[in-house]
């Protein structure tokens, strides 16, 4: 039926199979994107909502790398914030709520325009592997398609099982078929697979709420938007709210743990850490006596309402009971309970940093089926797996982002060399550099890095030097403008900052905590230049200006720590015959296979004295 040849076939169309055909497509393999249902492309399956702490760099970083993520969440946005303002900028994090037909309608046109794309709907059961080296797909209609590589991106679809309450029923998503298969055959190549379990909250009808009750959450004045390119702002915004539970709502809940699949054995792998189930909240911190809960609607012309917080695997008469004593929720009308759903995945650390495995050549995994949650962490893996999965069948070398240049990079070789016995998701505590990847500074990090692949055109690169060169001259005024007493103690008093008894540059004034370059504009000087640039530049001087120490400080951090990512240990490196190696560091140095001395470090039960042991060696 399909005698084309492809150079990559990407398996499922999540958040990580779409930005890795997106990739692919766009640096000129013929790709092909192959999906149990075309209805469901770029489907958010659980929160309608992109970005957030540390997610929101990630979104901005695939921006900057050519992907399709911050353009769909822009086009299909309904709330814009920029979450922990009152914070440093490297806590700064980008996050819209969005309309999720529009986001899942958007990104199918945006495939859909892709160059070298081809779609088909049907589940894949098999990979066709020969000579250790994968050569494409068989489908559940018997279908053989080849192809010289292949990405995975399975995400909850592998032998899914839904729990609600008592009951269980096979499936990827409430209403979808699982896929069965995949895993099974990977086990007999050799694969090690795991469990895992995510959950998703009831989804409620929004005219059947009293939001009198609820605390209301606006989106910033001025909002923001994700993309470096010309999406559109938005205009005019839906407000999201705020309620808690209470003591009513945790008993009733307590009174269906023992139908709870969490609580009687039923399921028993692990769930996500930092975003439980309600039932988990209420067990695991019972001193608290409320639970915050965020009112999400789910679009501009729907009524339905996702509450983000009550992620539930009871049975659903309890779920519906304890909701009705949430204030605002007394007359609820429920469109679905939530759901617990548990699923295969691979351990990661059976990756190399191109997200190849190192079993079976060519074959790549993206996303959930690594271990991972959340969207953005799934299309940052799909976008790197679709650009080496072109690479490699085209004979160009390995694309890795490091630890100093992309949370992309924090969170790969996290996986790949830490691996993940739970659902792992991105926190800005993980990057050590995150004064370094800032959400505001993703296209000065990736855009020429874009532009060499060939993901990147001249004129997005242009733009990105222009930022730079305009930054940097709005710095250097500040740095060579003095600010008399007259002229800057009226606006430090009004302040309380301490007045100066003789002029200082205007850039010594910024470094202050409490002066910004808007305070500094109540000074005409200042203004008739800073307001020839825009916001974006003006906040890049700014914040070049304010944290230059701290900056450098971290870039000469990461000076350090790469001439240990200089030093390369060989493939075949026999860990073994290092006497002197502790018990678990051959174990772990010999299942992971570091690729160099710095990421040898980062594996958990690696000591300083090993990597001293592997540096004298080598040496040698």
């Amino acid at each position: 039926m399909i005698s084309e040849i492809y150079d990559v076939i990407v398996v499922g169309a999540g958040h990580a199979g779409c930005e890795a055909a997106a990739a692919a497509a766009n640096l000129g393999s013929k790709t092909l994107l192959v999906t149990m249902n075309m209805q469901t492309i770029g489907q958010m399956s659980c929160n309608p909502a992109m970005g957030g702490i540390a997610k929101g760099q990630i979104v901005r970083e695939i921006d900057a790398m050519g992907g399709y993520s911050g353009i769909v969440a822009d086009k299909s946005a309904i709330q814009f914030k920029m979450l922990n303002l009152s914070k440093g900028p490297a806590m700064w994090s980008p996050r819209t709520q969005n309309d999720r037909m529009l986001f899942a309608e958007e990104w199918r046109l945006a495939l859909e325009n892709t160059p070298n794309l081809d779609f088909f709907q049907d589940m894949v059961k098999q990979l066709i592997v020969e000579n250790n080296k994968v050569a494409g797909v068989v489908t559940s209609l018997g279908i053989e398609i080849r192809a010289k590589s292949v990405v995975l991106t399975n995400g909850t679809f592998l032998n899914g099982l839904i729990h609600v309450g008592d009951k269980q029923l096979g499936g990827g998503r409430m209403g979808e078929p699982r896929a069965f298969g995949i895993t099974e055959q990977l086990v007999t190549l050799g694969f090690e697979a795991g469990r895992m379990k995510t959950g998703t909250p009831p989804r409620v009808d929004g005219r059947s709420l009293d939001y009198s009750k609820m605390e209301e959450q606006k989106g910033d004045e001025n909002p923001q938007k994700f993309s470096y390119l010309d999406t559109p702002k938005l205009t005019k915004q839906l407000s999201c709210h705020i309620v808690y539970t209470n003591e009513t709502v945790h008993d009733i809940l307590r009174e269906g743990f023992d139908r709870s699949p969490m609580f009687n054995g039923t399921i028993q792998s692990l769930g996500p850490r930092y975003c439980p189930s309600i039932e988990d909240k209420i067990n695991r911190f019972a001193e608290r006596n409320r639970h915050q809960l965020f009112v999400e609607p789910e679009g501009w012309k729907t009524v339905e309402i996702y509450v983000n917080g009550f992620s539930s695997s009871l049975p659903e008469d309890v779920q519906i009971k304890a909701m009705k004593h949430i204030p605002g929720f007394e007359n609820v009308k429920v469109f679905r309970p939530g759901y617990a759903i548990e699923y295969d995945y691979f351990p990661p650390t059976q990756l190399k940093h191109t997200l190849e495995t190192k079993l079976i050549d060519n074959l790549y995994f993206a996303g959930q089926i690594n271990g991972t949650t959340g969207y953005e962490e799934a299309a940052g893996q799909g976008l790197i797996a679709g650009i080496n999965a072109h690479n490699k069948v085209h004979d160009k070398g390995d694309f890795i982002l490091n630890r100093d240049e992309a949370y992309i990079g924090v969170l790969i070789d996290d996986l790949i060399t830490k691996g993940t016995e739970e659902p792992y998701r991105m926190f800005t505590s993980r990057a050590e550099y995150r004064l370094l990847l800032r959400q505001d500074n993703a296209d000065i990090r990736l855009t020429e890095k874009a532009y060499q692949l060939g993901l990147a055109k001249e004129d997005r690169l242009r733009r990105v030097e222009t930022k730079i060169s305009e930054s940097q001259a709005l710095e250097e005024f500040l740095r060579e403008t003095s600010l008399k007493p007259g002229v800057i103690n009226p606006i430090l008093e009004s302040i309380e900052s301490n007045p100066v008894d003789q002029a200082y540059r205007a850039a010594q004034f910024l470094t202050r905590p409490n002066i910004t370059l808007e305070k500094l504009d109540e000074i005409d000087s200042i203004k008739e230049v800073s307001s020839q640039y825009n916001d974006e530049v003006r906040e890049q001087a700014e914040i070049n200006i304010k944290y230059k120490g701290y900056i450098e400080k971290e870039k000469e951090n990461v000076a350090k720590l790469n001439r240990l990512e200089n030093i390369k240990i060989p493939e075949d490196f026999d860990y073994t015959k290092l006497s002197s190696l502790s018990a678990e560091a051959k174990q772990k140095m010999s299942n992971v296979r570091p690729k160099t001395i710095a990421q040898a470090g980062r594996i958990s039960g690696v000591s300083p004295a090993d990597i001293n042991v592997l540096l004298v060696y080598l040496g040698r």
